[in-house]
């Protein structure tokens, strides 16, 4: 007979805690959802501003100021602006300017005749039957009601991260008084650098790769004749960093649009062929080449953290739901009762690997300028 394996009685008790702790954690994130929400939204921007206002310091030769201040402006207004678009192109392209709302009708009544006709089946229903049986004055409520959360919701970003921006500057003071060993600190600083490599680096390679999306599919969108191909262009590009609901909605939604604009079912079939062709290309190619070790997160963690953030905190939950795995794999390696869990959310079971051998690299960089630096001298 076999022995069992005797794991310790102080590691069984350090995982059970370890365990319950997340789920309580988790329990209060749900709890306090409409408090975490807009505060989460706004560490990620602030997070946002952190790294650009180092770029604009490195590529320009504005002062520490006034290089924070442009990253702020740019970032808002990039913030209130995406909000904007979206609320008021949908509202333009549902008006009646764009023909939508007329054609809309007909043009299902058509598609479902058609479907009916492919089916051999008699008495197709009529788009005015569907919308009598469902609840459309219930959808139209729950829609009002999202629309406004979406609004007190980035005006509550906004505030969180004015209280954010205006606390930053006691920062150090409160680092030093959390850790006055300066090694403690230096670990501390150095969890910090990661999290926010990881959360900008993430921020990198979507708006580059959803840049060649977004530019592929504005030029297939023309191509086909599509109304509003900006506006379903910028969509393409803001649902790129929600994972794999992002590339399904971007992928079916003008196709689903070009059936009601076009009498013809090719301009729908050529979109939604191409699109799925376009995010396939980069997704399963260009994409993996950028992350590298920059992302080093195990797909599975990936699904998880995206319905487990979207069940919490709705579209915000899945927007950041990569942004928070890559938070949350880094400070569960810096304990050793956690180490395992950041190991198990690691994609090749090595967190921070490509990190160590990076810090090693300037090492040994630096000792050899040094030893040149000795040569000279001698």
């Amino acid at each position: 007979m076999k022995t069992p394996v005797v794991v310790p009685s102080p590691t069984v008790a350090r995982n059970a805690l370890v365990l319950i702790a997340v789920v309580v954690t988790a329990a209060a994130l749900v709890w306090l959802s409409d408090i975490l929400t807009p505060l989460a939204m706004a560490i990620f921007l602030l997070i946002v501003i952190d790294g650009v206002k180092r770029t604009i310091e490195q590529k320009t030769p504005l002062p520490h100021r006034w290089a924070g201040l442009a990253a702020l402006l740019a970032v808002v207004l990039i913030f209130a602006g995406s909000i904007a678009i979206i609320v008021y192109g949908a509202a333009g392209f549902f008006g009646q300017a764009s023909g939508v709302a007329t054609n809309i009708g007909p043009r299902i009544d058509q598609i479902i005749a058609d479907v009916y006709g492919v089916l051999r089946i008699a008495s197709p229903p009529t788009a005015q039957d569907v919308i009598n049986g469902l609840d459309i004055r219930s959808y139209l409520a729950s829609a009002a009601v999202q629309a406004q959360g979406v609004v007190s919701g980035a005006f509550f970003v906004l505030v969180y991260l004015g209280f954010l921006l205006a606390s930053q500057g006691g920062f150090r003071r409160k680092l030093v008084a959390m850790f006055p060993d300066g090694a403690q600190r230096d670990e501390a600083l150095q969890v910090f650098h990661r999290v926010r490599g990881g959360v900008e680096g993430y921020i990198w390679v979507q708006s580059v790769t959803g840049a060649m999306i977004c530019v592929a599919a504005w030029i297939l969108m023309k191509a086909v004749g599509l109304q509003n191909a900006e506006f379903w262009t910028f969509v393409i590009f803001i649902v790129g960093f929600i994972p794999v609901l992002g590339g399904a909605v971007g992928g079916l939604a003008p196709p689903v649009f070009a059936l009601v604009q076009f009498e013809s079912y090719w301009p729908a079939l050529i979109l939604l062929v191409g699109l799925q062709l376009i995010l396939f290309i980069v997704g399963n190619m260009v994409q993996p080449r950028m992350q590298g070790d920059n992302q080093n997160i195990d797909a599975v963690a990936v699904l998880l953290s995206l319905a487990l953030f979207g069940k919490m905190w709705g579209v915000v939950g899945m927007f950041l739901s990569t942004p928070l795995a890559v938070m949350a794999m880094a400070i569960l390696a810096e304990f050793q009762g956690s180490r395992w869990m950041a190991i198990l959310l690691s994609g090749d079971g090595k967190p921070y690997e490509a990190e160590e051998r990076e810090a090693e690299t300037r090492k040994a960089r630096q000792r050899g300028v040094r030893s040149q630096v000795d040569d000279a001298k001698a």
